[in-house]
């Protein structure tokens, strides 16, 4: 028998800034330019995105002598699939992008995911700048490295680990979101404080209104806020391993509901059901007290977030939903659950709770 080792073992920065600054969309050209990331830039951005800041980015990007091409596909959920992301291909491959280009995601979380997972895959890696445009995106989906496209069996099932080279953050883009829009953003923010920060979790409480007025300090706050929660976390968990995992509350009930819906809910709307959803099952199990639940309750209805399960959602489909999403373990539905505002619960060390089906049937 004959038998050789390949050894690989190595250790890779991949470390990368966050930039939070009001005006940085009309600096990014000559940052990139600076940098030179890349020969030949794709701008990967959704049809509404397309006409309010992706045809300026061409232009600015143009003038400072960089090639660049903008591949819009339509805006939705729906849309983050592998179909779409094989079209996006394609279009690169027909204007001849090789190993020398760069990928631009310019929008919400979808463009984002797919965008990030064309750059991870195509020429088989390239690097890629997020420029998210939505709260959602600017506070989670734009960070940390997470990239993938939607399936009928799940979301995000199909996709790849692939950080990007920096996330550019303009508070600016934001002041063209409508309410709902930012209602989706909260959903996440309220997670963070849940998971990680109590003092966030007052701050919702008390100063909604000034988010809902689109005051610039508070936007910029509990961005910055939620950025650093999210990148402490990436930095000791970039995989999933265990801590990454808090970052999850509410999204396996919440990916369940929003995949049985066929995306008529939106992620927000359904994160924030599944919030609900997971720390009554927190509370059944004697990991969270009911107050708290309660007061996170109360917190998601004043950012107008819905909290219960549709009537028409039966359990036993929840449950199949759950356990085929990729956050389940050996066939065996997984949470993480909250044991204060501010901090999660952990059995043996791990973050991820085996739950029983007999216990989800009796909650939800």
């Amino acid at each position: 028998m004959a038998e050789i080792r390949v050894n690989l073992k190595k250790t890779e920065d991949k470390s990368y800034n966050i930039i939070i600054e009001e005006g940085v969309l009309k600096k990014i050209p000559e940052k990139l330019k600076e940098a030179g990331l890349g020969h030949k830039f794709a701008i990967i951005t959704d049809s509404t995105v397309k006409t309010l800041y992706a045809e300026d980015l061409s232009e600015a990007i143009t003038k400072t002598d960089i090639d660049n091409k903008i591949i819009s596909f339509p805006a939705g959920e729906e849309n983050k699939s592998r179909e779409v992301k094989a079209w996006i291909e394609d279009q690169m491959l027909e204007d001849k992008f090789g190993r020398d280009s760069a990928v631009i995601a310019l929008g919400g979380g979808v463009v984002g995911d797919i965008a990030g997972y064309v750059a991870a895959s195509y020429t088989r890696g390239l690097p890629y700048v997020q420029i998210p445009t939505t709260l959602v995106a600017c506070v989670d989906s734009s960070i940390g490295g997470k990239t993938a496209v939607d399936t009928p069996h799940g979301k995000n099932l199909i996709g790849a680990f692939y950080q990007p080279w920096a996330v550019f953050i303009d508070v600016n883009t934001l002041l063209t979101l409508n309410k709902k829009e930012i209602q989706e953003g909260l959903a996440e923010v309220i997670k963070y404080g849940v998971i990680k920060d109590a003092e966030l979790f007052s701050f919702l409480e008390e100063k909604m209104d000034l988010v809902f007025s689109y005051d610039k300090a508070a936007l910029t706050y509990i961005i910055k806020t939620g950025c650093e929660i999210k990148g402490h976390v990436v930095e000791n968990d970039e995989r999933e391993s265990n801590l990454r995992k808090i970052l999850n509350f509410g999204h396996t009930v919440g990916h369940a509901v929003e995949n049985l819906s066929n995306y008529k809910i939106s992620h927000g709307q359904a994160i924030s059901i599944g919030m609900v959803a997971e720390g009554k099952l927190a509370v059944e199990m004697g990991i969270w007290n009911e107050t708290e639940l309660i007061q996170m309750t109360k917190l998601i209805e004043k950012a107008g977030l819905p909290t219960d399960i549709p009537d028409y959602m039966k359990v036993d489909q929840i449950i199949d939903a759950m356990v085929l999403d990729k956050k389940s373990r050996g066939g065996h539905i997984e949470m993480v659950l909250p044991n204060r505002i501010g901090d999660m619960a952990t059995i043996d060390r791990g973050y991820g709770i085996k739950i029983e089906e007999a216990v989800i049937k009796k909650v939800i």
